[in-house]
């Protein structure tokens, strides 16, 4: 990974995608490294297959809390293994709590969770966190491990940023950051860079001006420059900070 590059450490690709198309306006504007994430069952079939076919993609697999229906007794075996076979699978995410989604299967939604961060501590990755509506119990079930990753769409207060900070993980900083009424602007002001990571969550958040129309990660140089004006920082200081934060966050691109 190219630390003096842009990186998308959150995006959804399918094969239906014009792939070809999609990392090549991305290059022309300073992203080399791509972080893909596939939180279903068709999604992490269909990301083995691009990641085996592009060099620069890398990929986290787990099951999204909207998705657990799909769960059963062999699936933290068949992830386990799909993980063991291939090192271009980094981590294990997006994987959480969503209450806002699904409200009547909570019990349910915490147990598979703490399957799959027990399978990362079992393997030593880092975890990519989804959680909506549910920081309390994310939070409490994050403090019983010794886990680090990423926060993904981070977009609460200064308080919750320190609690999930104290933990060991970073922030997840898209397109919301952006958004001319969203308060993560002053929680960013606070937050030492060395905190955050970058991800655009495409096809879905694009940043302002292309709020509405569907995402891509190229626009993660939107979001850098954005962040570049909230901590009057250079570009070539954010860009290097964050993906370095990559780099020691995923110890197997370390290797």
């Amino acid at each position: 990974m190219k630390s003096n590059q842009l990186t998308d450490t959150h995006f959804h690709l399918s094969l239906s995608d014009d792939i070809e198309k999609i990392l090549k306006e991305a290059k022309e504007v300073g992203v080399s490294n791509f972080i893909m994430s596939a939180c279903d069952l068709k999604s992490i079939e269909e990301g083995l297959e691009i990641i085996n076919k592009y060099e620069d993609i890398y990929l986290t697999i787990g099951i999204h809390p909207d998705e657990i229906t799909s769960f059963n007794d062999n699936t933290i075996a068949y992830l386990e293994k799909l993980i063991l076979n291939n090192k271009k699978i980094i981590g294990i995410g997006e994987i959480g709590l969503d209450y806002y989604h699904n409200k009547e299967n909570k019990e349910e939604q915490r147990r598979i969770f703490k399957l799959q961060l027990d399978l990362a501590t079992k393997l030593n990755l880092p975890v990519v966190i989804h959680t909506r509506d549910a920081f309390l119990d994310t939070y409490n079930i994050l403090k019983e491990y010794s886990l680090k990753g990423t926060i993904h769409c981070f977009t609460l207060s200064l308080e919750c940023a320190n609690m999930y900070i104290n933990l060991g993980y970073l922030l997840g900083i898209g397109g919301v950051s952006t958004y001319k009424n969203a308060n993560l602007k002053n929680v960013l002001k606070e937050v030492d860079l060395k905190h955050i990571v970058l991800e655009t969550d495409s096809p879905y958040l694009s940043p302002e001006p292309l709020r509405g129309t569907k995402n891509s990660p190229k626009n993660i140089s939107i979001i850098c420059d954005n962040l570049c004006k909230i901590k009057n920082l250079p570009r070539d200081e954010v860009i290097k900070i964050t993906t370095n934060n990559v780099i020691k966050n995923y110890n197997r691109l370390q290797n």
